[in-house]
């Protein structure tokens, strides 16, 4: 399970950094990749990885401000190209007004999709849980930007306990069929009477990971409920240390704010996203070295950087 930052720049896109747009790549999980906004110029970015469109099989929008949704258009157009790959249908998670947005595009510009789009959309009184799959859960909270916005909180479900191949030769268990029965849990005996219990050649189940990727937002209650426990925040960081009140006006966050969420939350890890076009390579290390004094698992993010979970 990974990430990978396709786009980490907020507003407009600038030298270093393209507009808003990451990849949860659940490929050993489920073969499938997650895109979580997908800013003008991602499917650019998607040619620079190892990402195939085909892989993308669903796609959660935070809100519906242009540069988090103006590439949607041609990423799905792009996405029908893939002429020698199996066309796979894809689901589409997001504020009301999101399909409206890609079917007027698509219709407009004389688009056909080989591929049929499920949409999904919420608004203030359908948040919650939006999806549950047997590996995967997937809730929504609304955070608090200058249009309707969201925040994902993403749980893998809890993993299977892994067999003791070890223990279970030295106990005299050969490799083979006997193996299979004890991984799914049923006790055996083996040709000597020997009883051998799954549970003892089983380990406990591992808990699943937690990511929790936000939108735009103001420092917000609900970020801290999205982010509780979780392995790894993605949090906007619009601004920097001393701009709260600019920051606040334009419905953003600082680093600091962003600092205080993973705090209060217990996240483990800190990626701080959504970086202004003002602060340049230089600055950089100050916005991680001011955040740090609050929370000091934080990393500010770059385009194509890719990140282990």
């Amino acid at each position: 399970m990974d990430i990978q930052f396709l786009g980490t720049g907020a507003g407009q896109p600038s030298k270093a950094r393209n507009v808003s747009s990451l990849a949860l790549k659940l490929l050993d999980e489920i073969n499938e990749v997650w895109l979580f906004d997908c800013g003008e110029g991602t499917q650019n970015r998607i040619l620079e990885t190892t990402i195939r469109p085909r892989k993308v099989s669903k796609i959660f929008i935070t809100h519906l401000h242009g540069d988090h949704i103006f590439g949607l258009p041609g990423f799905l157009s792009s996405r029908a190209f893939q002429a020698n790959e199996e066309q796979t249908d894809l689901d589409i998670y997001g504020p009301q007004g999101i399909k409206s947005f890609v079917l007027t595009s698509l219709r407009v510009s004389g688009s056909r999709l080989p591929y049929r789009i499920h949409f999904h959309e919420f608004d203030q009184d359908s948040l919650g849980k939006i999806l549950e799959t047997d590996k995967f859960t997937v809730y929504a909270e609304e955070l608090d930007h200058t249009i309707f916005c969201v925040g994902y909180r993403v749980m893998q479900k809890d993993l299977e306990g892994t067999l003791d191949a070890e223990k279970l030769k030295a106990a005299g268990v050969p490799f083979g069929p006997l193996f299979g029965k004890i991984k799914n849990g049923q006790d055996v005996v083996l040709e000597d009477g020997t009883e051998i219990k799954a549970a003892d050649y089983i380990s406990a189940p591992r808990p699943g990971k937690i990511i929790t990727i936000l939108g735009d937002t103001r420092k917000t209650n609900a970020s801290v409920r999205l982010a509780v426990n979780a392995d790894v925040l993605v949090h906007e960081s619009t601004y920097g240390k001393g701009d709260e009140k600019i920051a606040r006006n334009h419905g953003h966050s600082t680093n600091m704010q962003a600092a205080q969420v993973a705090a209060e939350a217990g996240a483990k890890r800190l990626l701080l996203n959504h970086i202004s076009a003002r602060f340049l390579s230089k600055d950089i290390s100050q916005l991680k070295k001011d955040a740090a004094t609050v929370f000091e698992n934080v990393h500010v993010v770059k385009d194509l950087e890719e990140v282990e979970l």
